[in-house]
């Protein structure tokens, strides 16, 4: 029998009270700025958003995108995110962000992509099994946002402990009573960039003082005609 997973258990629980991590005083500005600077990333765009939560993002991508997957892995989160996104050009689906070719069954590919929140809980050993398998759902030229925190002491939940991988761990305690161990990484522009080398171009890092973006472009893979043109040139 397959062991339940740890992460997406805590959201099942704590899909009620998730929201109330964008009401912090703190933060509004930012959030504000970001808000405002979102959509138009997804204008026009076939638009694949992962691990989307209660849709607090989704709301502002699939007004402008010409359609959006969205996907997460907690169908309690997906019951609050149908109900604050308006149907029509939007599809939503319980499913494994590490296995997004069972989630969308068909051939289409997407020319654009979002995670909000998501990065930070890939264990670093996964990262690149991660951007390699949502890049197979992608054109290439696709367009890839990732949004996130950074740490900030006093606002973000102080790091518990770190692992001999690397990973950070945090304790969150829930409504219930309960105690979570939560993975939750905090890159720097220099893990973020080394992260997607050889996979994107066109890469961009923006940090605002409580979060980070990541835009590129995914990669189009060369073609055996132009290898040889470069190793000529060479």
């Amino acid at each position: 029998m397959e062991s339940p997973d740890p992460l997406r258990a805590y959201y099942a629980a704590r899909a009620a009270e998730y929201d109330r991590i964008y009401l912090k005083p703190e933060r509004q500005a930012d959030l504000r700025q970001i808000e405002a600077w979102l959509p138009a990333q997804f204008a026009g765009r076939r638009a694949l958003e992962v691990a989307c939560g209660t849709g607090y993002w989704t709301r502002l991508i699939a007004p402008v995108a010409t359609h959006t997957f969205a996907l997460d892995a907690s169908p309690e989160t997906l019951e609050i995110a149908r109900g604050r996104v308006p149907p029509g050009r939007m599809a939503f689906s319980v499913g494994d962000a590490y296995a997004l070719h069972e989630c969308i069954k068909s051939e289409q590919r997407f020319d654009a992509a979002f995670a909000g929140f998501w990065w930070s809980h890939v264990p670093r050993a996964r990262l690149r099994e991660f951007l390699q398998g949502l890049h197979a759902c992608l054109e290439p030229g696709a367009r890839v946002v990732f949004l996130d925190n950074r740490f900030v002491p006093g606002s973000s939940t102080p790091v518990s402990e770190e692992d001999a991988h690397g990973d950070t761990w945090q304790q969150r305690r829930l409504d219930d009573g309960s105690t979570h161990r939560v993975l939750k990484n905090f890159p720097t522009e220099a893990a973020l960039r080394e992260a997607v080398a050889g996979l994107a171009t066109d890469v961009h890092v923006t940090t605002w003082a409580y979060y980070w973006a990541l835009e590129y472009l995914v990669l189009t893979p060369e073609s055996p005609k132009d290898r040889a043109s470069a190793q000529h040139s060479a």
